[in-house]
């Protein structure tokens, strides 16, 4: 069987809640992100889930990631692993959008004007390629816990497209989304997929 992917954003937390970049600033869960990530957890026990057992399970180490994992039961089956941290948003960190078109101005974009002193966005795609082919490598499914952006970028690369394609890609808190195959290319299998915290 062809290996898939399965991604998961980390719980809500007070920065994201107001949509202020969060790179490599290490802040923990909100209450609410707590509460997702175990209602996730809860689902991924579930048919058709199962527990997802024999799958490799590997976390951005920052701590809204690892709390995630941790929250969702699979803090001791997960490996820490660099490649799956925030996009380093530099002189943008902890700006929102309308803050940082004050500075860049009006038309300024992340995935078309990238960010001042952090990192390229072919940087992230770099780190997004390395978890695409890890994830390829063997027959065997994969769970990963991280952050909106390079989700996004993982999932454009899994795709084989260009980086930029991630601004399409929406992904919420404490949401499960799943890579997979159909007849024989990269696809995406679900997205976005936040049903568990609706009941």
């Amino acid at each position: 069987m062809a290996p898939r992917i399965l991604l998961v954003r980390h719980g809500q937390t007070e920065w994201s809640l107001l949509g202020r970049h969060t790179g490599r600033t290490d802040i923990p869960l909100l209450e609410e992100g707590r509460r997702g990530a175990k209602l996730l957890g809860e689902r991924l026990r579930r048919a058709p889930w199962s527990g997802l057992p024999g799958l490799e399970v590997r976390t951005s180490p920052l701590l809204r990631a690892a709390e995630t994992c941790e929250l969702a039961g699979f803090g001791d089956r997960a490996e820490p692993w660099d490649a799956l941290m925030e996009w380093d948003y530099g002189a943008y960190e902890g700006l929102t959008p309308p803050e940082i078109r004050a500075e860049a101005g009006p038309d300024w974009v992340i995935w078309q004007n990238g960010v001042r002193d952090g990192e390229a966005l072919a940087e992230v795609a770099a780190r997004a390629d390395e978890v695409v082919e890890w994830a390829r490598s063997a027959d065997r499914d994969v769970l990963v816990f991280a952050h909106g952006h390079i989700l996004r970028v993982l999932a454009a690369r899994w795709l084989s497209l260009d980086p930029s394609f991630a601004a399409r890609l929406k992904l919420d808190p404490a949401s499960l989304s799943v890579l997979g195959w159909a007849y024989g290319a990269p696809a995406v299998d679900h997205w976005n997929d936040a049903g568990h915290l609706e009941g």
